[in-house]
């Protein structure tokens, strides 16, 4: 599919001969006037706990239909099995955990506090138990009481249904071990231990785990029904507990959400009543015709990066309707250690060296909402990423403090080391505009170096599945990634950890199928040692950050804001660091 190439906009010079001349400018111009200094966001007051809403600004704003617009689904329902921000972020209004972050805009929102349970444990002997006590009368959108017994049976599933961060969540719990061999008999027995009578669940746990608590209040630990089949429910929505209910799904079609006549609000911190009557989310419109459509009102919101030629006129003339919002996010090229050319060291260091990451920032939107990346980590996040050592002038052995260009001729050096040029290579990506952008330079950098390169654009909704399964053979690909919560351990642990590397299955987010086991002890201290400062976890995180980039089984592109798009009608804008746009909270009328 070829790539569109962008005429300049008024102030840009025409009659460039190069398509890449005319896309960088083209998106130089725009973000001239998209900066984030340039748009707004009004920040509602949060509620506090056990703190009402009036029922005066309820009666006004309650009601109506918020309408979601996509290119494309998000894949199965099962919560236990998703891992696309597309349905995650639904999924915090239809599910929840023992325990949640706190739905609250602002640098509050990292905080977890408990939601099914009663109150967040402390952790007892030496951070390796914790008993949580359930709320009473807390019943699934079926009408069932939520017990004990689900929250154990949700605790297995997660391991029986192969769970993509099974491994690397929730690998402590006693028993875990044995789940991972063998999930279709996994019991967990000694690890997850329930008392109905006193409605206690206690956690066991092999090893202390510092994240534990944020861990139970990721999306894959939500509590379902026990009798819940363990295997992926694809299509079919499994009983919520939370403010909507999903009531019907076509994959190609639509995604509806009602109220879920069973939810009462227990915690305002922890799973507020919502505003809506009924959220649908449409799919099938490309990205350019969806951005048309939630400028227009027709939509409220849209899924996805905007397309790089939109930018301006939502910089110039949409500001009230656009917003620049910080999130631990980045774009990154995983490639496969295990297939030729990058099961070559060299091989994948060259193409770190050759990354114009300018030309990266350009095409998500420019330098107001992304920055170059040369490691694993967001300067957002705790241990940030504070090296580069594929930069011109720069190598391993003396890394610069930041990117400033790519090293082409370092980079050619290298492929001719590697024994690795003339090869074919095919490059794997989403079908977005942004994406597609990327990519297309992406294949064009890797043809320079001396590779047979080919770009193979997928679906949105299939393309990260397809990413993941080693029967693809998959050799490069183009990613974007996020936060499930604050946390080093979401880029370096998730993305590159040995116990995320699961051969011939669509939940190996270990794309590269890396695994170090120097690293890998590196951040399991990280994790697990209670008694380390927060600066001395963040050293060993940024030790482990440099020890891989040395390796390169990644090469990041860069780091970016969420640019959202809103309707004209959509009130009380509503974002938490983890969650993002939180739909229960917004209003539609």
């Amino acid at each position: 599919m070829p790539l569109r190439a962008h005429s300049g906009r008024k102030g840009c010079g025409p009659g460039h001969e190069a398509r890449f001349k005319r896309l960088f400018l083209a998106g130089g111009c725009a973000l001239g006037l998209l900066t984030a200094g340039s748009l707004h966001a009004q920040t509602p007051q949060p509620r506090k706990e056990g703190q009402l809403i009036s029922p005066s600004l309820l009666a006004a704003h309650r009601g109506g239909t918020l309408r979601l617009v996509a290119a494309a689904s998000g894949g199965t329902l099962d919560p236990h099995i998703n891992y696309s921000g597309k349905y995650i972020n639904l999924f915090a209004v239809v599910y929840d955990g023992l325990t949640t972050f706190k739905k609250v805009p602002g640098p509050d929102g990292n905080t977890v506090v408990a939601d099914l349970a009663e109150t967040l444990p402390a952790p007892q002997d030496g951070g390796r138990t914790y008993v949580f006590t359930l709320r009473p009368d807390i019943h699934f959108s079926n009408g069932r009481t939520v017990t004990t017994a689900d929250v154990a049976a949700s605790m297995r599933r997660i391991f029986r249904v192969g769970s993509p961060t099974a491994g690397s969540f929730y690998s402590a719990i006693v028993g875990a071990d044995l789940c991972l061999k063998e999930p279709a008999t996994c019991t967990l027995s000694g690890g997850v231990v329930e008392d109905p009578a006193h409605r206690t669940i206690t956690f066991h746990l092999s090893s202390p785990d510092t994240e534990f608590l944020q861990k139970l209040a990721f999306t894959h630990a939500v509590i379902v029904p026990a009798d819940t089949p363990d295997h992926d429910i694809g299509n079919t929505p499994i009983p919520s507990t939370g403010p909507y209910a999903i009531a019907s799904y076509d994959p190609n079609k639509s995604l509806v959400l009602n109220r879920n006549p069973a939810f009462r609000e227990w915690s305002a911190e922890a799973q507020p009543d919502g505003y809506p009557d009924t959220i649908t989310y449409s799919f099938g419109i490309p990205d350019e015709a969806a951005v048309t459509a939630v400028e227009n009102g027709q939509y409220d919101w849209m899924e996805g990066s905007i397309p790089m030629d939109r930018l301006g006129e939502l910089g110039s003339r949409y500001t009230a309707q656009t917003h620049v919002m910080p999130h631990a996010a980045m774009y990154f090229l995983p490639m496969n250690v295990n297939l030729p050319p990058f099961n070559v060291q060299k091989a994948r260091q060259a193409v770190n060296y050759a990354l114009n990451r300018k030309a990266m920032v350009i095409f998500y939107g420019g330098p107001g909402i992304a920055r170059p990346l040369c490691g694993m980590l967001p300067s957002s996040l705790p241990g940030a990423t504070d090296f580069c050592f594929y930069t011109k002038g720069a190598s391993p052995s003396a890394p610069a403090p930041r990117w400033s260009a790519p090293d082409l001729e370092k980079a050619r050096q290298l492929v001719r080391e590697s024994g690795t040029a003339g090869q074919k290579v095919t490059l794997i990506t989403a079908n977005t505009s942004v994406d597609m952008a990327m990519g297309t330079w992406v294949r064009d950098m890797l043809q320079s170096l001396g590779y047979q390169a080919t770009l193979r654009p997928l679906s949105s909704s299939v393309a990260f599945n397809y990413m993941q399964n080693t029967s693809n053979k998959v050799q490069i690909a183009l990613k974007d990634w996020s936060a499930d919560y604050p946390s080093p351990s979401n880029f370096l642990d998730d993305l590159l950890g040995c116990e995320n590397f699961h051969p011939n299955s669509d939940s190996s987010i270990n794309i590269p199928g890396f695994c170090d086991k120097r690293i890998q002890a590196l951040m399991d201290r990280a994790k697990t040692d209670v008694s380390l400062t927060p600066q001395q976890s963040e050293a060993l995180w940024r030790e482990a950050d440099k020890l891989v980039m040395e390796q390169a089984p990644i090469a990041p592109l860069i780091e970016k804001d969420t640019v959202l798009l809103t309707s004209p009608r959509l009130g009380n804008f509503f974002y938490t660091t983890v969650n993002q746009l939180f739909f229960s909270q917004v209003w539609v009328q």
